[in-house]
């Protein structure tokens, strides 16, 4: 099969060198942070990205494939894989932030995150629709404090997270479309004031790499282990009729060096582990030696959502060429990390669609929609979530 991720000649993952030269970069930050994601399919399961962030002022080029449940080679992780990363990394910096302040000493620490989503319905009859459940998230920790006062923090660390504010309330994504060069008028989706942004293939192409090793920010590591909910196998994904339950774990650990390492397991459908890097920049107290928590969060959004338009694209055997997106984030700081003291909030989500094919404007609409309407993440943004927090003992469950 065709790789293109194996054949770019680029390591998968990377700080980009020269940003300035590709004129890529955050959009103004409205709320205190913001990302700019550029997104373009290689094949019909792979993407490579480029995620620019306001607040750290870096790049990154990410990559993503998917596993035999979507008939993909497993080269990069999952789109969901991106999102429970920046998830758990971004609530160990809120709980991390708000113990200091408190005067809470912990002298060690663990998350473990659990994201469910749903999928339910006909793809072809157009009634196939992406869901999202409330988190399960445990944090095992080692401290003196009491269990009142742990668990108290851990709550109001994940309300300060700036994920907050794609978990409460409902957030309804904003598109432009642009099918062969022209951009057209939407179907059910709701639009972007202004005209759309410049179709970024080009720009993600050009990307070159910072110098350094960057061979270990994402690593696969074997396929998860099976458990009784590992039900969706080698294509089961890409049939039409589909009524199941998908389930993401994230753990998170802290290096010596302060390097949040976050180890992934895609329990169904029947995935890989990855393990993951993540680091926030100087304005949150540390050094951007691996991707901050909202990028790996826009990321898995951009992500999901080309990865259903592909997929809609192969079920309904439509002639699709090249697609890209590019999608503008803007949270707030954290509420303890960036010291607001307020919880975190997001403006809904705001891209723009670049579609080459073979097929009429109607198509092109009716892509849009059903990507929105399948994909897990923007699924995410619609509902009402909650956190579901357990806070144990670091000590005995090691």
């Amino acid at each position: 099969m065709n790789n293109p991720l194996q054949d770019c000649g680029k390591p998968l993952f990377f700080k980009v060198a020269n940003a300035d030269a590709l004129n890529f970069s955050a959009p103004a930050s409205r709320h205190g942070q913001s990302v700019r994601l550029a997104v373009r399919s290689l094949s019909v399961m792979q993407k490579d990205a480029l995620a620019a962030s306001s607040l750290t002022g870096a790049v990154w080029r990410l990559a993503s494939d998917e596993g035999a449940y979507l008939a993909g080679l497993d080269e990069a992780p999952c789109p969901l894989s991106f999102l429970t990363t920046g998830m758990v990394s971004s609530y160990m910096d809120e709980i991390l932030a708000l113990a200091k302040q408190r005067g809470i000493v912990i002298r060690d620490i663990r998350l473990v995150q659990d994201n469910y989503y749903t999928m339910t319905g006909s793809a072809l009859k157009g009634t196939m629709t992406g869901g999202a459940r409330d988190i399960e998230l445990e944090a095992q920790i080692d401290s003196d404090a009491t269990k009142e006062s742990l668990n108290t923090l851990v709550l109001d660390a994940v309300a300060a997270s700036p994920l907050n504010g794609l978990m409460r309330g409902r957030k309804d994504s904003l598109f432009t479309l642009t099918h062969n060069g022209k951009q057209i008028s939407l179907g059910k989706a709701l639009p972007i004031e202004g005209a759309p942004l410049p179709n970024p293939r080009d720009t993600v192409e050009r990307a070159q790499p910072a110098a350094g090793d960057w061979s270990q920010l994402i690593v696969r590591a074997g396929l998860t282990p099976k458990t009784k909910e590992t039900v969706t196998l080698a294509n089961d994904s890409l049939q039409d009729e589909q009524n199941r339950v998908l389930h993401v774990r994230g753990i998170c650990t802290l290096r010596p060096d302060g390097i949040k390492h976050i180890e992934q397991h895609l329990y169904n459908p029947h995935g890989s582990i990855f393990h993951y890097l993540s680091e926030e920049g100087e304005a949150n107290g540390g050094r951007g030696r691996a991707p901050d928590a909202t990028s790996y969060i826009s990321a898995g959004i951009g992500f999901c959502f080309l990865t259903q338009l592909g997929r809609y694209a192969k079920i309904a055997k439509k002639k699709l060429g090249e697609y890209a997106i590019v999608q503008d984030t803007h949270f707030s700081r954290g509420g303890a990390s960036g010291r607001t003291g307020k919880p975190g909030i997001c403006d809904p989500i705001e891209t723009h669609l670049f579609i080459e094919s073979g097929e009429d404007d109607d198509f092109a609409r009716a892509a849009l929609d059903m990507s929105e309407q399948t994909c897990f993440l923007h699924a995410f943004c619609k509902a009402d979530l909650k956190a579901r927090v357990k806070v144990s003992s670091r000590a005995a469950a090691a």
